[in-house]
């Protein structure tokens, strides 16, 4: 028997003066009720004075680490310890360890659990305050290391469980690692979501698909918007509209989306829209129209070149003027695709070092597609829809200018004048 054991029973012995303690029934209350006395102090005097104490200290230190692990009760769930080791050390001295063999053995296998529990419980929130820190950081803000985090809780969390059961059971734990072998199928089977985050988390990271505060559309699952959270099982996309979309990560290795992540990295953002035109509107120009056309001022270069290069081409042919289907001659439509190219090229916003067109699509029952594909500098969505409506507002307006309308289908007030007009 150890001198602590001794001093124990001899103050044991002592209560017993005073009438209790007699049998060994009361001894026994007695030494769990020691046990669980110094348990509670303990946790006591490490929430209330030690725990305290660091949070006074966090409170006053200019760094951000310590405060964010006050706020994931960091230390909180480490005060846990102290009963345990507490009752671990208590045990075969409150009670006898010959007499009351298995209650000190039981008792010191119930704290070994608590203490493995109380460290996974401990290193689960230490893991998410590193995450909240990481995310401060500019260097790993893009990067998914919410997901590893959660790799890392899953690997903590299942060899505390290993632990425990070895613990409990007085077993190895590679004797129950070696009997998980034929738990294989049901284990993948449970942790299937889990092993397909993980395995899409990792290729995502090295092939930069996904970044957090990327513009994501993925139309299966009705996202678009910024990407909010990358973490092991999901990814959180908030979008234009404020909600919110959860999409499982491997769905980003199995299903197509668009990234416009290289949309912001080149610094233009595509406008691709279409005028579609009435096409018994294009006709030839005359003298008196390019005339009236050398007025506006950015055509007037174009005009004066093409008109030179034209006389000079049907001189040469020998061409007859009779009718106009002669030789070469200027259209409307294409001193018109002539002013947009040279109108765009003037504005600020529109840049000339890429891809920049002006064309005509394929002719449709709806009218003649003349197609703008160009790229704006200016990137935020307000501003970028201002700029395009701005220019196809002025487009609109200066068709009449080339003799030239805009096709729209037939409306009521079509058919009323059409009505009145054949007195039907």
């Amino acid at each position: 028997m150890t001198d602590m054991s001794v001093a124990a029973h001899l103050s044991l012995g002592q209560l017993e003066l005073f009438g209790f303690g007699d049998t060994p029934t009361e001894r026994l209350i007695l030494s769990w009720s020691g046990v669980l006395l110094l348990a509670l102090l303990s946790n006591l005097i490490a929430r209330r004075i030690i725990l305290r104490g660091f949070r006074a200290v966090a409170a006053k230190t200019r760094s951000k680490w310590d405060d964010v692990m006050v706020e994931q009760q960091v230390f909180a769930r480490l005060s846990h310890l102290a009963p345990a080791l507490i009752v671990y050390v208590a045990a075969p001295v409150l009670l006898d360890p010959e007499a009351d063999a298995g209650a000190v053995d039981y008792l010191r296998r119930v704290a070994n659990v608590w203490m493995i529990l109380a460290g996974a419980r401990t290193l689960h929130a230490l893991l998410d305050a590193l995450v909240i820190i990481g995310l401060e950081k500019e260097s790993t803000r893009t990067k998914p290391v919410r997901s590893y985090a959660q790799v890392v809780q899953l690997i903590v969390w299942v060899g505390a469980g290993i632990l425990s059961v070895a613990v409990l059971m007085q077993k190895s734990p590679t004797a129950l690692l070696t009997g998980l072998g034929a738990m294989t199928a049901v284990l993948l089977l449970v942790f299937r979501d889990t092993i397909l985050g993980f395995i899409a988390s990792l290729r995502i990271e090295a092939n930069e698909m996904l970044r957090v505060g990327d513009w994501v559309e993925m139309p299966k699952y009705g996202a678009d918007g910024d990407v909010v959270e990358i973490g092991l099982h999901t990814v959180k996309i908030q979008n234009w509209d404020k909600t919110i979309t959860t999409i499982p990560t491997h769905a980003f290795m199995s299903d197509s989306f668009k990234n416009w992540r290289g949309m912001a990295e080149s610094g233009g953002r595509r406008i691709k829209r279409a005028l579609k035109l009435d096409m018994t509107t294009v006709r030839f120009l005359d003298a008196a129209d390019i005339e009236h056309l050398s007025g506006i001022q950015s055509l007037r270069p174009y005009l004066q070149e093409r008109t030179a290069e034209v006389e000079a081409w049907n001189q040469e042919h020998d061409v007859n003027h009779s009718t106009p289907v002669n030789g070469r001659r200027l259209t409307n439509l294409g001193t018109f695709r002539a002013y947009v190219e040279t109108y765009l090229r003037q504005l600020g916003p529109i840049r000339d070092d890429m891809t920049f067109l002006v064309r005509q699509l394929a002719p449709t029952p709806e009218g003649l597609p003349l197609e703008l594909y160009c790229f704006s500098s200016e990137q935020r969505w307000a501003q970028y829809e201002g700029i395009m409506g701005d220019i196809f507002d002025h487009l609109l307006s200066v068709l009449e200018e080339f003799d030239l309308k805009a096709y729209q289908q037939p409306s009521g007030a079509d058919f009323r004048s059409l009505s009145s007009a054949t007195g039907a």
